[in-house]
């Protein structure tokens, strides 16, 4: 799935099982492969976008990028002072939850290069042991770092909301819904996501110009 071949595949699967799903899929368009290279660095900005928008963690993330002499590496953000990562934008919690995570990939107590061998329950379990990252998070790395076809991160707002416009539902379903509506769509619930966060963003520009 880190690729808009493969992508593009699981999502076809899916409209053949699912037609409200196809039929939006030919009005909005296959969405971008959504891909971030394994690692630290991408496990950080993980945490930096939590409860931020897209642009706000984009400024924070060049501020730190800068401030790490271009390379954000564990040992780097270590060598960092407090006060100097609250001037690239780091609340408290995140100053803390990010040297926990640097501390915990230099010790190798989260073992990054293991992950992709480990079946999705362990990886999460792995990576929620760090303080900081919960299912959310950890979900968001195993879909986008390592192209994870079948994860699902129902605890997404935008998801939630891009599955209510999607199908129509009265409410925006909560996580343990959506992921009981969505378990016909496996073993490609994580194409799935990527199209539902298209299909919201697109949703949400027609609405902003008014269509």
């Amino acid at each position: 799935m880190r690729d808009a071949a493969s992508l593009n595949g699981m999502l076809d699967e899916l409209g053949r099982r699912d037609a409200v799903l196809a039929a939006a899929l030919a009005r909005v368009g296959y969405p971008a492969p959504r891909v971030r290279e394994p690692g630290f660095a991408t496990l950080l900005r993980v945490i930096v976008a939590q409860q931020l928008s897209t642009k706000a963690a984009a400024a924070i993330w060049g501020r730190l990028e800068a401030a790490a002499a271009g390379e954000v590496t564990p040992e780097r953000f270590l060598a960092l002072a407090d006060a100097e990562l609250r001037e690239c934008g780091f609340s408290g919690p995140k100053v803390a939850y990010g040297r926990g995570l640097a501390a915990a990939v230099a010790s190798g107590e989260l073992p990054l290069a293991g992950l992709a061998a480990m079946d999705e329950d362990a990886a999460v379990a792995a990576l929620t042991r760090v303080k900081g990252f919960g299912r959310w998070s950890a979900e968001v790395y195993l879909l986008f770092a390592l192209g994870r076809a079948d994860v699902f991160p129902a605890d997404d707002l935008a998801l939630q909301a891009g599955y209510q416009r999607l199908t129509g539902l009265p409410e925006r379903p909560k996580a343990v819904l959506l992921r009981e509506l969505t378990e016909p769509w496996r073993p490609y619930r994580g194409a799935g996501a990527i199209f539902l966060w298209h299909y919201y963003g697109t949703a949400t520009l027609d609405e902003a110009k008014g269509g």
